[in-house]
Formats: structure tokens, C-alpha cells, sequence
């Protein structure tokens, strides 16, 4: 390990540690590196333009902020809300099953936990919290800990950066999702269902069935996404990104045409949104194709794997040892930071120890969603807190049943692989 790489790495702390962005941050101690090395300073600029500009998958992410942002613009969510009331807002804690069951279908067209948070989740938190039906806490707590859904069912921005990395493929990814999404879901619905009964919350009065037919095809235009995505990619339709495309002017048509519920003012405020935040992941992505590059030349990843190889360390503790990093890092570092940046130091061993990469990368991703409601960094604490009012330290105080649920459905699919790879074997997938 040369000097360089450690003044790279000592910067890279100091600034993080300051409060500078990580992305700044990156790109200051690259900077740092190719001068301490006497390289030209344009090597930087160079790495960065070309991993944005030779990659195509890409630009699936800003495709994907826009279907969201869209998604949450007109009266799609408001419909889907509806038809997740009437279907299981009829139980004890209902609001807090229609939270958990809206963003396993809204995560089918948004890819992202923060506009599942900041779109549907913040509509859902005025709903539980109306007539003191649920403490502020609670509500803001099973709209974060279901958010993190967003990303696992397809489709996921942070497989898209998976595969970037790790040359998997971002179909088999996707389907890979789709069972952990659930699963996850099933145990935020037990325990909210266990709480519920315990601190006896109120039960809401029942839609009609006969309601039903009219609810469900109210959402069913919406709820034609995911289906249309998969349909695409998995029928050799599409690839991925123009999967993201479809996606995109399915929600622009849908919003607009069908439901006539977006004007051009609200949709010029969209692609603002929508490009300041793709301009957020974009400069992350950059730094971290840089700093990729930098371990690289350092050959930091063969080593760590020959090391690992030479100790004879077992898959499945590698697994957990790298599960439980993960977690830890989760604490301090956002999601697009660990799967660009750390999981790729990880892959060379997971090739060596013939652990499957589609399975390697739904975990880290799910490990990372967990990481977004993990105090004290938290993300989507944070973002709930700013757009409800409602303080951290409720928020917080109510997140950890939820956070433990989840912790154990990762150990799960740590230990039975099949979970995540049983829909990718059936669609072909010899991994």
C-alpha cells in the first residue's frame, strides 16, 4: 500500500469526518493521490467522463427519479392509497398494513426509498396520525422501515449501481428482489399486526367489498407497471434502461392522459427535481468511479482476496463478516457510497469463493436499505423528520422493532440463497 493511496485515504476521512459531502470529498483526495503520485491532475476528469459517458445502464437512474417524481405528482399514489385501505385497512393496525402494502407496489414503479418516503409515505403519516389514530412516531417509524422496500422489488436504482460494478446482470438482479421485497413486507406486517395488539391501536372502519371491483380498478392502470417493466426486460423487449424510458412515459401518460392530473407547470417542476437529483447521485457516481480506479491501480481488491483465499475463510462466514460491516457502515454512509465505493473491494473474493454474485448484490442492497433507517445517520429518519415535522428522537424511539425485523429476514436470505435465487433459476439463470 503506497504512500499516496494512504494520504488518499487519510483526506478521504478527514473531509467526510468534517461534514464535507462524500463526493467532494472523493474527488479532493483523488486529486490529492494523482499529485502525491506525480500523475497529471486530468487522469480525474478523465475516469470520471468516461465511466458516465461509456456506461449505458446509466442512465437508467434519472430515468427511474423521473417515473418516481411523476408517480408522486398526480393522483396515482391518492388511488393507490384506496385500494390498499380497502383491501387491508380493515384489520387491527390497518393504516399500518396500507403503509407497508403501498410501498411494496409503489417500490414497483419508483426504484427509490427516499420518493417512497417524501411522495406516498408522507400522505399515509397524515392518514395514522389523523384523530390521534397513531402516535407521530409510530407512524413516521413503519413509513421509514417500509420505504426501504423501494429499492429491493424491481425496479431498484441501487441494483442499477450494482451491476455498474459488478458486471451482473441487472435482469436477474431485479428478479432476484422480488421474493426478499416480500418477504420483508410480511415481517414489517407482523410486526406491526404483534404491535398493534399489544398497544391496542384502532381499528378502521371496513371498505366494502362490493367497493372492491371500483378500488381496484381505480389502481389498476398504476399497478399494470411492474408488470410492464419485468414483461419488457424478461421478454427480450427492452433492455434495462430503455426499461427505465418506458417507464418513464408510462408514468407521464398515465399521470397526464388517463388521470388527467399533471399540468405542464407541475411537470416543468418535475425534470427540475428530477435533474438536481440525478445531478446528486451522478457526482457520487463519479467520485466513486474515480476512487474505483484508484483501488484498482493499488490492486487493493486481488490482494484482499488472496489474502482471504490463503486464510481458508468459509463462504458462508465471509458472508456474515461482510453482512455485518456492512451494517456497521450503514450507520454513517448512504447507500449509493457503500455498493460504489466498499462492495466492490468485495467482489474479486466473492468470485473466488464461488459465492453468487446476484445473491452477493440483492443482500448488499437490502443490507443497505437497513442502513437508510439505522441511527444515527439514517436517511430516511432525516427525510421523514423534514417533511412531516415530526422529531427524530419519536422517530427513533419507535424505528427499532422494525429495524430488528429486518436485520433478521437479511440473516434469513444469508442463509437460505434460495430466496433470492429461486425466480432468477426459473427465468434461466444457471448462477
Amino acid at each position: 500500500m503506497s504512500v499516496e493511496f494512504l494520504l488518499c485515504l487519510g483526506s478521504l476521512f478527514v473531509l467526510a469526518g468534517i461534514g464535507v459531502p462524500v463526493a467532494y470529498a472523493i474527488l479532493v483526495s483523488a486529486i490529492i493521490y494523482v499529485g502525491a503520485g506525480g500523475q497529471g491532475i486530468g487522469i480525474v476528469g478523465k475516469n470520471l467522463l468516461d465511466g458516465l459517458y461509456q456506461s449505458f445502464l446509466l442512465l437508467a437512474v434519472p430515468l427511474f427519479i423521473v417515473a418516481a417524481n411523476i408517480m408522486n405528482a398526480g393522483t396515482i399514489s391518492d388511488r393507490l392509497l384506496g385500494f390498499c385501505v380497502a383491501v387491508v385497512g380493515r384489520f387491527r393496525g390497518g393504516l399500518g398494513h396500507v403503509n407497508i402494502m403501498a410501498s411494496l407496489i409503489f417500490s414497483g414503479m419508483s426504484g427509490s426509498a427516499v420518493a417512497d418516503a417524501a411522495g406516498i409515505g408522507r400522505i399515509i403519516i397524515d392518514m395514522m396520525r389523523k384523530d390521534g389514530r397513531f402516535p407521530p412516531g409510530y407512524a413516521a417509524a413503519v413509513t421509514a422501515a417500509s420505504a426501504t422496500i423501494g429499492p429491493i422489488i424491481p425496479p431498484s436504482i441501487p441494483m442499477v449501481l450494482y451491476a455498474l460494478v459488478s458486471n451482473a446482470s441487472i435482469g436477474y438482479l431485479f428478479l432476484g428482489g422480488i421474493l426478499p421485497g416480500l418477504v420483508m413486507g410480511a415481517v414489517l406486517m407482523g410486526m406491526n399486526a404483534w404491535l398493534a395488539h399489544r398497544r391496542g391501536f384502532a381499528v378502521e372502519a371496513p371498505v366494502p367489498l362490493r367497493a372492491l371491483p371500483r378500488k381496484t380498478a381505480n389502481a389498476f392502470p398504476a399497478l399494470l407497471m411492474p408488470a410492464i417493466l419485468l414483461y419488457g426486460i424478461y421478454g427480450g423487449v427492452t433492455t434495462p434502461t430503455e426499461a427505465a424510458a418506458v417507464a418513464a412515459f408510462y408514468a407521464l401518460v398515465l399521470a397526464a392522459l388517463f388521470y388527467r392530473a399533471l399540468s405542464l407547470r407541475a411537470f416543468y417542476g418535475i425534470l427540475v427535481e428530477s435533474a438536481r437529483s440525478s445531478a446528486a447521485v451522478g457526482l457520487v457516481i463519479g467520485g466513486a468511479l474515480i476512487l474505483n480506479y484508484i483501488v484498482a491501480s493499488e490492486n487493493i481488491p486481488n490482494l484482499l482476496a488472496g489474502w482471504l483465499v490463503a486464510i481458508d475463510v468459509q463462504p458462508l462466514v465471509f458472508l456474515l463478516c461482510v453482512n455485518l460491516l456492512l451494517l456497521v457502515l450503514g450507520c454513517f454512509l448512504d447507500a449509493t457510497t457503500i455498493i460504489l465505493v466498499i462492495i466492490p473491494l468485495f467482489l474479486p473474493t466473492c468470485q473466488n469463493l464461488g459465492i453468487d454474485l446476484v445473491h452477493f448484490g440483492v443482500i448488499a442492497v437490502v443490507n443497505c436499505m437497513i442502513g437508510l433507517i439505522t441511527p444515527p445517520y439514517g436517511i430516511l429518519l432525516f427525510v421523514i423528520n423534514a417533511v412531516t415535522g415530526i422529531s427524530l428522537r419519536e422517530i427513533i424511539a419507535e424505528v427499532w422493532p422494525f429495524l430488528g425485523v429486518l436485520v433478521a429476514a437479511l440473516l434469513v436470505m444469508i442463509l437460505v440463497p434460495g430466496i433470492v435465487l429461486f425466480l432468477p433459476r426459473l427465468a434461466g439463470y444457471e448462477g
